[in-house]
């Protein structure tokens, strides 16, 4: 369990941890993978998960075959997505603005860490209404190597002027909680898909079932 003392700042992960994109990358893959004339499982589309770009990329061109066009899959994915939210908007993740209120009571500095490189983080915020929340965004093109390095929870820190030890983590993925660990953060896992026996669950320091449930575990209700 964490108590209010044992962090100075909190990270927040992007993609199925503050916003429900995730939802909406899986349809938008799903039908860009069938106009190719491939059919993938609704687990293979899970195992994604907070991967980067590129590594999302080589697990397609592994499950589709050497000859899988990835440039057409991505102009067919991209179409398809911004049809999509452009119909339905993009969701903000319960309990989100209840945790951030907490989080400004108590003065903790926060920010964003996402695997998802700038542009493209910074077009989900905007469609959520959030691009003005957030004093920190770290994209996936402002460091070496994406998560399950650490870089990102790290540069994160920094930027912060807060240990990484020191850093309460939030993540919905193995991939996220695994980066943590290796940045030495402490973590939160909010399981945006298979909550039951969660990869991630031996790594993170607490588990939740969604943000608002979060909120109150930190601050002791």
């Amino acid at each position: 369990m964490v108590n209010r003392a044992d962090f100075s700042a909190v990270i927040f992960d992007l993609d199925g941890l503050v916003l429900d994109t995730e939802s909406t990358f899986r349809l938008a893959w799903r039908e860009a993978a069938r106009e190719l004339g491939h059919e993938f499982s609704t687990s293979f589309w899970e195992s994604l998960s907070g991967l980067p770009a590129e590594e999302v990329m080589a697990a397609l061109i592994a499950q589709g075959g050497a000859g899988f066009d990835v440039d057409e899959f991505n102009r067919l994915s991209a179409l398809s997505w911004r049809r999509h939210v452009a119909a339905h908007g993009i969701e903000v993740k319960h309990g989100f603005h209840s945790l951030l209120e907490w989080l400004v009571k108590e003065g903790l500095p926060y920010c964003l860490a996402t695997n998802s490189h700038g542009a493209n983080a910074w077009e989900c915020l905007e469609r959520a209404g959030l691009e003005q929340v957030f004093p920190v965004v770290i994209s996936r093109d402002q460091v070496a190597q994406g998560k399950p390095a650490p870089d990102l929870f790290l540069q994160a820190s920094r930027r912060l002027g807060v240990p990484a030890g020191r850093c309460l983590v939030l993540e919905d993925s193995a991939v996220g909680i695994l980066a943590a660990s290796r940045a030495g953060a402490l973590s939160a896992l909010i399981p945006s898909a298979s909550p039951a026996n969660h990869p991630a669950a031996a790594l993170c320091t607490l588990q939740a079932g969604d943000l608002a449930q979060l909120q109150k575990m930190l601050a002791g209700e």
